[in-house]
């Protein structure tokens, strides 16, 4: 009968060992998939934290995380007792029993004591009943540890519950690295959409930017109209939809008489408000569809379309009437009377140079007769205009060398010398005398004889360099050098004239940029080969982009002379002269401002970093005689120290 309550109690014990299995079991898969499914690396951290103190019944449960040089860990996070005041702490590898689980990649529990030397055994037997820790291994890396200190109710972990441990932890270290695996993916993810918010932003400075340099490419600051290349675009389009459609067209040029006096007898400010004002009235007159131009400082042009010489000469005599009757500016209501000339497709050119060059002979002709408006007659207009007349002599003018070239000087900001010189060309004509440079250089154009004159000005250049340079002046010099010219197969040929060409400085316009790029980058590539530089000419006035400069060989930009002149008093021409200085130091180019007349425009442009200058402040352009006396008694201080004070004293 004894033996029954026996079997009874062991038949208990059993029961409640199972019970406590089971319970454990279910702890067990019940962690295993929250844990698993929980990508938050925080949240995985207390999850297994809390589960892990539960399973094997301790006060306090820890997580230990090495860093990843394997140097340190920090209690990352931690249930129960005094967890709170532990979590986040780091210490040393080389600190605690943790430190040691984790140097050495074993667990610890009482029974590990019998494993040690004596040594260790002292230095541990203290906190080996109270503490029990089992390494988180996950599949590519040691990542810490689970420390379970004091169990609950008193007494000792044992084996059981170090296997327990074990057991969890190897699940653990799994959904712990899975989470550490989606923290980098998140930490990619927002790093990738912080690069693309600031790809974005930088698109919108970019593309700010290039409508910017559109803006100051295609149309003019002061009015806000198209320019002359825009114009020059617009009317190739229609002259196209003209010869499609068999229609016509008409191109006005307009050129404000005497405007010069109203600058001075107003005040460029109010002149400035005045060319806004007047373009205001012709927009006004104009019909949809015509396009109107600001071609220069007080030249206009119109391009109207569908119409007939009647039409254009009818807009064109209410244009000057309404000029004449006052245009308001600046508090005053100022007269002023204008030179109209009309030319008309297919009529008077088939092509936008031969409209032009009509439409310019027909205002010329307005100007001389001072009757306001004139449409091109080919026989009046060919007859009286010495720019075609003087076509037939210009062969005979480049072999007899009529031709002389004067030079201008560019004085060098930094050092107050003059470095270098343009070559101007002239001609004194026998009969007629001097021939305005403008007129024979596009009779030179039309007849082909426009590379033979760049031979002639650059073998002329070179002899006059060489001459200098015996008398110790090293002046550079400049010969510009047109589109035609610069992309004929026959030019580089023409620069073959020994070592002396490397004196040379080659000045190209920015319409050049226009055509075949990559055949420009030959050509250039080529001329540097022979040891000349080139300087992009009137820069600001075509069509120039930073890839294309970038592209180019060009080594000197050149500030187009509209801008400079009116820096002082017109905001626009302030920013674009500033602007393109900036631009040329970024790209590692020299800039070079022309039209200088005065010393606080010179003065101006020494404090926002330009090299150099030319113009009639420093010098006009002279034959070389009267140069060399200038080049005797100029005496300038650098200016590059003089900004850089000013500069210092405004800060």
């Amino acid at each position: 009968m004894a033996a029954e309550p026996d079997v009874q109690r062991q038949l208990d014990v059993l029961r409640e060992e199972l019970g406590q299995r089971e319970s454990e079991i279910a702890l067990l898969l019940e962690t295993s998939q929250m844990i698993g499914g929980e990508l938050d690396l925080d949240t995985a951290f207390e999850a297994i934290a809390e589960r892990a103190r539960i399973l094997i019944k301790a006060e306090t449960l820890l997580v230990p995380v090495l860093n990843e040089e394997k140097t340190a860990y920090t209690y990352q996070a931690g249930a129960g007792t005094h967890a709170d005041e532990i979590v986040g702490q780091t210490l040393p590898i080389g600190f605690g029993l943790c430190g040691w689980v984790l140097r050495n990649g074993r667990p610890w529990w009482r029974g590990t004591l019998s494993e040690l030397d004596e040594e260790e055994r002292q230095r541990w037997r203290n906190e080996a009943g109270t503490t029990l820790l089992a390494p988180l291994v996950g599949r590519r890396s040691f990542l810490g540890g689970l420390v379970g200190i004091n169990k609950l109710g008193g007494g000792e972990f044992c084996e059981r519950d170090l296997k327990l441990l074990q057991l969890f932890a190897a699940q653990a270290a799994i959904a712990i690295e899975n989470a550490m695996a989606m923290e980098k993916v998140e930490l990619a993810r927002r790093e990738a959409e912080a690069h693309q918010i600031e790809l974005q932003r930088l698109n919108r400075r970019l593309n700010d930017t290039n409508l910017q340099l559109e803006q100051l490419s295609l149309f003019d600051p002061l009015t806000g109209l198209p320019n002359r290349t825009l114009f020059r675009d617009r009317c190739l389009h229609e002259i196209e939809v003209a010869r499609a459609m068999r229609t016509r067209l008409a191109v006005l040029l307009i050129d404000l008489d005497k405007f010069q006096d109203i600058n001075n007898g107003y005040g460029q400010e109010t002149g400035d408000l005045l060319l806004k004002a007047i373009a205001d009235v012709f927009d006004g007159l104009l019909k949809t569809g015509s396009t109107l131009s600001r071609v220069s400082g007080d030249e206009f042009a119109v391009l109207i379309c569908d119409t007939d010489a009647d039409a254009a000469l009818a807009l064109a005599r209410a244009m000057n009437e309404r000029l004449v009757a006052g245009v308001a500016a600046d508090g005053h209501t100022i007269p002023v009377s204008a030179s109209i000339g009309i030319a008309l497709y297919p009529d008077d050119g088939h092509n936008l140079s031969t409209l032009m060059k009509h439409a310019d002979l027909a205002m010329n002709s307005a100007k001389r007769e001072q009757c306001g408006v004139h449409v091109f007659d080919a026989v009046r207009d060919m007859e009286k205009h010495s720019r075609f007349a003087l076509t037939q002599h210009l062969r005979e003018a480049l072999e007899r060398e009529e031709f002389t070239l004067y030079y201008q000087p560019k004085l060098d900001l930094a050092s107050g010398r003059i470095t270098g010189c343009e070559a101007l060309a002239r001609w004194f004509h026998p009969e007629r005398g001097m021939v305005p440079t403008e007129m024979f250089i596009t009779a030179l154009e039309q007849t082909n004889l426009m590379l033979p004159f760049t031979r002639w000005a650059l073998k002329t250049a070179l002899r006059q360099q060489l001459a200098w340079r015996q008398r110790g002046w090293d002046i550079k010099i400049a010969v510009n050098i047109p589109p035609v010219v610069m992309m004929n197969p026959e030019f580089l040929p023409v620069l073959d004239l020994g070592a002396s060409a490397s004196g040379l400085t080659l000045e190209i316009t920015e319409n050049l940029f226009l055509g075949d790029l990559d055949r420009l980058a030959r050509v250039a590539a080529a001329i540097r080969e022979r040891g000349c530089t080139l300087s992009i000419d009137d820069f600001g006035t075509g069509y120039s982009s930073l890839q294309r400069l970038r592209q180019s060989a060009v080594s000197e930009i050149k500030i187009d002379r509209s801008f400079v002149t009116g820096m002082l008093g017109n905001k626009d021409d302030a920013v674009i002269v500033h602007s393109t200085i900036e631009l040329a130091r970024n790209l590692g180019l020299r800039v070079v401002a022309e039209g200088v007349e005065n010393e606080e425009t010179l003065s101006r442009l020494a404090e926002l970093g330009c090299d150099s200058v030319q113009g009639y402040h420093v010098c006009r352009p002279l034959p070389p005689e009267a140069l060399e006396e200038h080049f005797a008694r100029s005496v300038w201080q650098p200016l590059s120290l003089v900004s850089r004070q000013r500069r210092k004293a405004r800060a």
